[in-house]
């Protein structure tokens, strides 16, 4: 066994160089563990993000929800990659996310060998064990091209693998209670929790989608696939390249949600946007349909309840985001696949329930649905009057939006 200890004081000069640093250990051959803790102050003003970047690739990130994890050849902490541990140098990643005007002073100790508790890993496999399946609500039917059906989704929820307060399980069975067929699990720079997903989707009957939350302190981007992970590091330009090569989707996230909002510059546009997300709760504002119109309507919009915990704005499902997919596409996998390609293919509409009024894309016209007394705007601004609870209008290329009479924004289809 073997102690690798840094202490040092991080100042804002060392946040003004980089937000990412990182701390050397040396990972000998047929290493059986690496156990590390990071210490840090009790002092307002102090968050420190933690991860870890092996001899062989990224191995998994804690965020600040964690202050310790494991890493062995056949377990690790949730968040983090199980594997054989590459000899060689690896590196403790810090994230210098909030540093007071005095700076901070951080403990990092790496220990290789044995590890007798893996932090997390039986608390994780416990609550999830205790998770039922539950009932689901009757299916919503809804008009389809041919060839096509609607189903239901939610592009952005965390679990334990990040900074939510669940395990999985928990986030596929509000996902079926919610009357959802796909949810996205996109926890925080990490893909350590995509292993789990296909047997949780049989379980459940949910198609699990893999994703992960690209997160950096200007902006987030949910990307969609199991395409491995993609460095947060890097520019951000260079994410919507390597997703695309790697034939994922990417979406910006919560464009305009408070420190989150997107401020990274992009010489291309990726090419889905999370239009709707749970922080949009007054629906008169208009913030969120103009930012997508400045941006571009070619972008293809989804929503996101982002939920981490009971405390969340809104539960699994809402917002909902509804999607033509392939009418054969039927098990869990096949529903994940067929999510992929509606996605590419701009299929997609939100409303903000699952039984909440809808405006969809069927062939050449629009349906509105549950929402007489409305008004459809066209993308040039021109509106319709909805008049009856299954309205149907043509359509012309672009996104619409549904809205009611006061200005309140219930439903967009793509």
């Amino acid at each position: 066994m073997a102690v690798t200890s840094y202490r040092r004081v991080w100042t804002l000069d060392d946040r003004a160089e980089s937000i990412w640093h990182s701390v050397p250990v040396d990972i000998p051959a047929d290493c059986p563990g690496l156990l590390v803790t990071l210490t840090i102050p009790s002092i307002d003003g102090v968050v420190i993000d933690i991860g870890c970047e092996g001899a062989g690739g990224w191995r998994g990130w804690s965020g600040g929800a964690r202050r310790t994890f494991a890493i062995t050849p056949t377990a690790a902490t949730p968040g983090y990659v199980p594997g054989e541990l590459e000899p060689g140098t690896w590196w403790v990643v810090l994230g210098l996310y909030r540093l007071p005007v005095e700076g901070a002073e951080l403990i990092v100790e790496a220990v290789t060998g044995p590890v007798a508790e893996i932090p997390g890993l039986a608390e994780y496999a416990d609550a999830t064990a205790a998770i039922a399946v539950p009932a689901r609500p009757p299916r919503r039917e809804l008009p389809a091209a041919p060839g096509l059906r609607w189903i239901a989704g939610d592009f952005h929820a965390h679990s334990l693998h990040s900074d939510g307060s669940t395990p999985i399980a928990n986030l596929a069975a509000q996902g079926v209670a919610a009357g959802l067929d796909v949810l996205a699990i996109t926890d925080h720079n990490t893909v350590a929790h995509h292993p789990e997903l296909p047997g949780l989707s049989d379980r459940f009957g949910i198609g699990l989608i893999p994703g992960q939350e690209v997160t950096t302190d200007t902006g987030h981007a949910n990307a969609f696939g199991d395409i491995g992970v993609i460095d947060f590091r890097q520019p951000a330009s260079t994410w919507v390249s390597e997703v695309a090569r790697r034939g994922g989707l990417l979406s910006i996230n919560h464009p305009l949600s408070g420190d989150c909002a997107w401020r990274h510059p992009l010489s291309e546009h990726p090419p889905l946007a999370e239009i709707w997300h749970s922080s949009w709760l007054d629906h008169h504002w208009g913030g969120p349909i103009a930012w997508w119109q400045s941006w571009g309507l070619d972008t293809i919009p989804i929503g996101g309840s982002d939920w981490h915990n009971p405390t969340s704005p809104t539960p699994i499902g809402t917002p909902t985001t509804w999607l033509a997919v392939d009418a054969t596409a039927e098990t869990p996998a096949e529903l994940v696949t067929a999510t992929l390609e509606a996605l590419a293919a701009g299929r997609t509409a939100i409303s903000n329930t699952y039984n909440a009024p809808v405006l969809l894309r069927v062939g050449d016209e629009l349906v509105a649905l549950d929402a007489p007394n409305t008004l459809v705007l066209a993308p040039d601004g021109t509106p319709h009057a909805v008049t009856s609870a299954n309205h149907r209008l043509p359509a012309v290329p672009g996104p619409h939006v549904l809205v009611t009479h006061t200005g309140e924004f219930l439903s967009t289809c793509s």
